[in-house]
């Protein structure tokens, strides 16, 4: 049986030669390299399963190798005797599996390379999973199959087999629990807990308690000692939505539970240790709840590691329609009926705006089934979706200097996209000034920009 490669890169020979017989305990046939040049070289002579890697060194820092081409097929694990918080965040969203810090404490060596071995078995599900489910618009529980979730899929499969924090952002309604839990269902915490917390639809008062639970006594009412969702959650994945909300004494005590990876309940002393994947989510901006005091700038970048944007409906392109066959085929199965949709009604829903996003549709799909005696057509959704626009070829106003012609009827997905793009382009590229003429983030102009280049490339591959 052929053994998995461990490949040290550390200059300081001591340390490599003892961490190179560590991994060989471990079951790896290790090797070693004392700098960046000589790491590659032995990249492109064979295949590497893992690689542990010196933040510094000689020629440079160790996370260069993580983009390397020769690299592609390796994880990563960084070693180091200066650690940090922003080297940690930064390590693991270059695409680092885990992070080591001397003296390495061998459980945690053991727990890291058999995390190597999970995770590559994972991916390779995962990237099996991914190539079924771009032709058929499945993904975990999600669905669609446009270039926007495409990219929200490879976030996905990215972050899922690593320990990373995630902050999943979008408007409501757009499915940001389903796009957390698909996470906890493609990691090695599957078979773990997941357990999901509103922190918007809880008391102030009552929180802390639901959290971190409370000792017999603590308070009134308090009658019996409770196990917080944390104590719940460990070994699992804890989803933690409308981070925004959690008042703001509490995000010190979240913040502190993050780093500290332990927990007291109220009422208590005694310091509990949890092992809890947190992913956190919210419908607002997140930086701009920094601005308004609504998020602590310190808890913002801890759950900031690796930020994914779930998509709003309007601009999702074809996935309305998949969307409205899936809902419709729910109902039918739950209903034992095989009714339809008519084409005139799936193009009355096209043409609809969805403010409310998926959980909208949805809920049209489930009151149109039941108003609909057989196959669905359009007069149903008359009372559910408002009609269609007419479109018109006359411009709102005429191109000229600083002005953008948008045709009656545009999309809003259109016309946004015109827009940032005439804006970047006033601004001569500058992303910053762009993002402050607009009133939006730099981080959604990245995203929105993202979007546009993975649209060209699909039509480049189409033609």
């Amino acid at each position: 049986m052929t053994l998995p490669i461990a490949l040290v890169v550390e200059d300081d020979p001591d340390f490599a030669a003892a961490l190179e017989g560590l991994v060989k305990l471990e079951g790896f046939d290790g090797r070693s390299a004392r700098s960046l040049d000589a790491a590659r070289k032995q990249l492109q002579e064979q295949r590497v399963d893992v690689v542990l890697v010196d933040l510094e060194l000689p020629d440079g820092r160790g996370t260069e190798l993580v983009g390397d081409e020769d690299a592609a097929n390796a994880e990563f694990i960084v070693v180091t005797g200066h650690a940090t918080v922003d080297s940690a965040v930064n390590a693991l969203r270059g695409g680092a599996l885990d992070y080591l810090t001397k003296p390495v404490d061998r459980s945690r060596l053991r727990a890291a390379l058999a995390n190597v071995l999970r995770t590559r078995s994972l991916k390779a599900e995962v990237s099996a999973l991914r190539g079924d489910l771009r032709r058929l618009g499945r993904f975990g529980l999600m669905v669609g199959a446009s270039d926007a979730m495409q990219t929200v899929y490879d976030l996905i499969a990215r972050v899922a087999p690593t320990q990373a924090t995630a902050l999943i952002m979008g408007e409501s309604g757009t499915g940001k629990e389903l796009a957390a839990q698909t996470i906890h269902r493609l990691s090695r915490r599957h078979n773990d807990p997941w357990v999901a917390v509103n922190c918007g639809a809880i008391s102030a008062g009552l929180i802390e308690s639901e959290l971190f639970g409370h000792e017999k006594g603590s308070f009134t009412g308090a009658d019996r000692r409770r196990t917080g969702v944390f104590e719940e959650a460990s070994g699992g994945t804890l989803f933690l939505d409308e981070i925004t909300e959690m008042p703001a004494d509490l995000q010190v005590k979240l913040l502190r539970t993050l780093e500290e990876s332990e927990v007291t309940r109220v009422g208590g002393r005694a310091p509990i240790a949890v092992d809890v994947r947190v992913i956190a989510a919210t419908n607002r901006d997140p930086e701009l709840a920094v601005r308004e005091g609504r998020l602590r700038e310190d808890l913002f970048y801890r759950l900031h590691v690796f930020p994914i944007t779930v998509p709003p409906l309007r601009q999702r392109d074809n996935d309305i329609e998949l969307l409205a066959e899936h809902f419709l085929a729910e109902q039918n199965r739950e209903a034992s009926t095989q009714k339809k949709w008519t084409r005139p009604a799936l193009e009355r829903l096209r043409a609809h705006s969805w403010p409310g996003n998926v959980r909208e549709l949805r809920n049209a799909v489930q009151r149109a089934f039941i108003l609909a005696d057989g196959d669905i057509g359009p007069e149903v959704l008359n009372s559910l979706v408002a009609p269609a626009a007419p479109r018109s070829a006359a411009p709102v106003v005429a191109a000229g200097d600083g002005v953008v012609p948008i045709e009656v009827g545009s999309t809003l997905e259109d016309s946004e996209k015109r827009l940032i793009l005439a804006t970047l382009e006033h601004c001569k590229g500058n992303k910053n000034e762009t993002a402050r003429l607009l009133g939006i983030s730099l981080k959604t102009l990245y995203n929105r920009l993202n979007v546009y280049r993975a649209g060209s490339a699909a039509e480049r591959e189409a033609s």
